[in-house]
């Protein structure tokens, strides 16, 4: 612990002078989205909170660079990107202020999953295991999301230091990859459109184009499961506090997990990678059984969590 805390605050012999690669990926999807805000001015609900919160971020990472560079040690390099992490609770309900100026298209991927599965996974999955136990798991494997991305990269700070650079801009990477996706195609997942196209037709088999429904209305059907368990209510906070009719496919939360699961393989750490291992099967279900997404969504996450794994490390081969 002693030789911990003293690297933490040791000065760098050779400190960075410019920015990470993971800060240039926020402010390149900074740029991206910001010329989409003002080329859509005008139809954007919120513009000016738009541009002014992308001025801040820019303002606070040009901020903690500055402190780095005046003292580059462990501890402000692990405040850059720590801070960049937090920042992506902001971006994420973010992508809905752009792509509600769209017209939906669940309506598309509702047909699609009844094409494949001949039902909607998501509408019978937890009328088909309703016990309270069962709920609790699959609430427990979705709270775990954040706690599973937080324990790897903390993993690579405190025991492969000299990979965590790299761990981390793999994650923040994946996830500016999905917002991208967020943006442009807009699809809002079960839990949103269910309501909105009505259960009786979503029963039948029935998927009406709501069009511009969710640019004005974003009311969210309470989850299925065991209304009083421990791990439902934290699902439910967490989804009542910054959820939006937003990012349903595909499934980052399958997607950013599959990362990490990967990101705990190359760790070469045993106990890391068995901890997880039960939280990330969870997670995959409890997409579907929640009703945040449909089982498409879920699969397309493990590809393209995987997709960007592979791309995103190979293109940092050379990082020591």
């Amino acid at each position: 612990m002693y030789r911990f805390i003293k690297d933490l605050f040791a000065i760098e012999k050779s400190p960075r002078r410019g920015l990470f690669a993971l800060e240039w990926v926020v402010l390149g999807y900074m740029a991206f989205t910001l010329l989409i805000v003002l080329f859509a001015y005008t139809k954007v609900a919120n513009p000016d909170s738009m541009i002014w919160g992308r001025v801040r971020i820019g303002a606070i990472t040009v901020a903690l660079w500055a402190v780095y560079r005046m003292v580059p040690c462990r501890l402000t390099r692990f405040l850059r990107v720590g801070i960049q992490m937090i920042f992506l609770a902001w971006w994420y309900p973010d992508t809905y202020e752009i792509n509600r100026i769209f017209p939906n298209l669940d309506h598309v991927f509702a047909s699609c999953e009844q094409s494949i599965f001949g039902c909607q996974p998501a509408l019978l999955f937890s009328r088909a295991f309703p016990s309270h136990i069962f709920s609790e798991l699959m609430d427990l494997g979705y709270a775990s999301y954040f706690p599973m991305i937080v324990i790897t990269v903390l993993y690579y700070f405190a025991f492969k230091y000299e990979e965590f650079e790299r761990a981390s801009f793999v994650v923040i990477g994946s996830f500016f990859a999905y917002y991208v996706i967020f943006v442009i195609l807009p699809v809002t997942g079960p839990q949103y459109y269910y309501g909105a196209a009505g259960l009786d037709n979503i029963a039948k088999g029935i998927f009406p184009n709501v069009h511009d429904y969710f640019n004005l209305h974003s009311e969210r059907m309470t989850s299925p499961g065991y209304a009083d368990g421990i791990f439902y209510h934290l699902v439910e906070d967490a989804h009542n506090a910054g959820e939006r009719p937003t990012a349903a496919f595909p499934s980052s939360h399958v997607g950013i997990s599959t990362v990490i699961m990967f990101l705990a393989w190359h760790s070469r750490s045993r106990a890391l990678f068995l901890l997880l291992v039960p939280f990330f099967i969870l997670m995959c279900f409890a997409t579907v059984y929640i009703q945040a997404h449909y089982a498409i969504d879920a699969i397309a996450g493990l590809i393209t969590g995987a997709a960007f794994y592979f791309a995103l490390m190979r293109y940092t081969k050379s990082w020591k």
